[in-house]
């Protein structure tokens, strides 16, 4: 490719919303563009990368013999009705109507279609197991679509189902989904862990992700070096143990706290440990509303919320819902007075707190001394608490280290879920109607392209793996008025044409400074570059990610450039708690 033919328009300064990297090289790069917050076009050099992240994670699902297909984007609303997911994944799901005032959704996933086509289409086991898999476009209407293309509202992904006639078979293809992603993490070469992870709204009894490690990623991890246990902070369970305070029971008192509404604002106000503060928060879900108890030093997890509720459309009650339920606003609200016939669920460190703080249950108002069983009541307990980098390992007791990372792929055993729910039935072997054992795996394609950036790059822009890179080869003419330059840039871009290299030619009229910038930015591994001593038929060639330079003779510039991308090896941007 001729770079003065690519349609590639670089820029020198950073966009004004590129919080991260990834983003902002991406788009100084000319990879992406912006059509609205969460939605891009690729350009050409963004399209070759995501072809060829595409291409890997399809040779990957071939290889385990999940079949390529593609399914609709819209999907109508009583599928997912079906299933209840249709409040299940609440507002981020892109829903409208069409001209008959009939609901659809712009697919955030497709399980709910893929159970119907199967429900029409497997009888019997002997059509069992059976996998298959598209790449395709999703859509998700995120409240803050940020850091480009790793949380967008539009993205491109690849999601594989799999049906099974048996447990042991949904192992068997689940074990071979995670080597496959396996293989594609190490084909693109990024550094990763595979981590215990929460089901969501998408369900299940079984789920992993894998992360690809990042300082600016939202998967936060917790592992343990003593026994190598490998989770995220949602899934991880606390098994720590709470110590009694050992303090008489003293009477119950409002006091008046003008103002006062945080755990922060609470402590200060009546010189009081966050620990001795009870938070009450209030949740909406399909039964109505929820007070859940948790210790003010502590922060609830609402993944463990829902999964206790079994109730994925939980959500934080506005303050308008508070008002109406309990008339009280939000920071005085307690577990004490509560007239309201309202289940209270309660993290279990709540039992352990003496003489506590909570809500007064009027403006301006704190209880102090509330205590359990003589104040307030707890009708159900749970582990709720987010656990931290600290906490105890729940298999062997060590500290937990923390660190950040991307998620990238998530595989699911979803069970019968969806199959029970949509009457996706089969006759087993012994002539008896059963209901089709699924799982499911997804892997971002779209946001591959960012994580890579965020592990490899520098000060003057992307350092792109061999495996995903959009050229392997520019060869750089430094003066295009100079006919032996221009002459032996030629050449070397034919030969490396003819042995079926990917190279970018730089013939642009402009000056030497832009042209060595701008490969830079793009990060394309290997640099040629065509100056003054094309008069000897000698050139330089170095390594993107190395200041080291070579000057090798002109017709060894094939076998140069072969032995590089042989061994090409850039080193992963991280800094040293990542």
């Amino acid at each position: 490719m001729r770079f003065s033919k690519l349609f590639a328009p670089t820029l020198k300064e950073k966009p004004a919303d590129a919080e991260i990297k990834s983003h902002e090289y991406l788009v100084r790069g000319a990879f992406i563009r912006k059509v609205t917050a969460g939605v891009f076009n690729y350009l050409p050099l963004g399209k070759r990368v995501l072809d060829k992240v595409w291409k890997i994670v399809r040779e990957e699902m071939d290889s385990i013999e999940a079949q390529e297909m593609l399914m609709p984007i819209i999907q109508p609303a009583e599928l997912w009705k079906t299933t209840g997911r249709w409040d299940d994944y609440g507002p981020t799901m892109m829903k409208f109507k069409d001209r008959h005032e009939r609901d659809f959704t712009l697919g955030p996933t497709h399980e709910e279609v893929v159970t119907f086509l199967m429900r029409n289409e497997i009888s019997s086991y002997k059509q069992l197991p059976v996998t298959v898999y598209q790449i395709a476009n999703k859509y998700r209407d995120e409240l803050r679509p940020r850091f480009g293309l790793l949380r967008a509202r539009e993205f491109i992904m690849k999601d594989a189902y799999s049906f099974h006639s048996n447990w042991e078979s949904l192992d068997e293809v689940y074990q071979n989904m995670k080597k496959a992603y396996e293989e594609i993490m190490k084909r693109i070469g990024l550094k990763y862990l595979i981590i215990e992870a929460s089901s969501g709204a998408i369900g299940g009894n079984e789920s992993h992700e894998f992360v690809s490690l990042a300082p600016i990623g939202e998967s936060n991890v917790l592992y343990c070096d003593k026994c190598g246990y490998q989770a995220s902070d949602e899934r991880t369970p606390y098994v720590g143990k709470y110590e009694e305070q050992e303090e008489e029971e003293r009477p119950l008192e409002l006091v008046e706290t003008p103002g006062v509404k945080t755990v922060e604002q609470v402590a200060d106000f009546l010189g009081v440990r966050k620990e001795k503060i009870i938070k009450s928060l209030l949740y909406m879900g399909r039964e109505g509303m929820v007070m859940v108890l948790i210790r003010g030093d502590l922060e609830l997890n609402e993944e463990k919320l829902k999964e206790y509720l079994n109730d994925q459309s939980l959500r934080m009650a506005t303050p308008e819902e508070v008002e109406e339920e309990i008339g009280v606003p939000i920071g005085f609200v307690g577990p004490v007075g509560l007239n309201k016939d309202m289940k209270i669920v309660a993290d279990e460190s709540v039992r352990y707190v003496k003489n506590a703080v909570v809500g007064g249950m009027a403006i301006d108002r704190h209880y102090r001394n509330a205590n359990l069983g003589k104040d307030f009541k707890v009708n159900e307990w749970a582990d709720l608490r987010m656990v931290k980098e600290g906490d105890p390992c729940p298999v062997c007791g060590a500290p937990l280290k923390g660190t950040k990372g991307i998620e990238l792929g998530h595989v699911f055993k979803l069970g019968t879920k969806y199959s029970e729910a949509m009457k996706a039935y089969y006759m087993d072997r012994d002539g008896t109607m059963k209901p089709l054992i699924m799982g499911c795996y997804g892997w971002g394609v779209s946001r591959t392209i960012s994580a890579v950036v965020e592990q490899y790059h520098d000060d003057k822009g992307i350092i792109w793996p061999k495996s995903i890179a959009p050229f392997q080869v520019v060869v750089i003419v430094v003066n295009m008025n100079r006919e032996k330059q221009v002459k032996l840039g030629e050449k070397i871009y034919r030969k490396l044409l003819e042995g079926g290299i990917e190279v970018l030619i730089d013939d642009r009229m402009i000056t030497p400074g832009v042209k060595f910038n701008d490969a830079d930015l793009i990060g394309i591994p290997v640099r040629i570059t065509v100056g003054k001593m094309a008069k000897d038929e000698k050139v330089e060639i170095k390594k993107r990610y190395s200041s080291e330079k070579e000057i090798i003779r002109s017709s060894d510039v094939a076998s140069a450039v072969r032995k590089i991308l042989d061994e090409y090896s850039p080193p992963v941007i991280m800094d040293e708690e990542t």
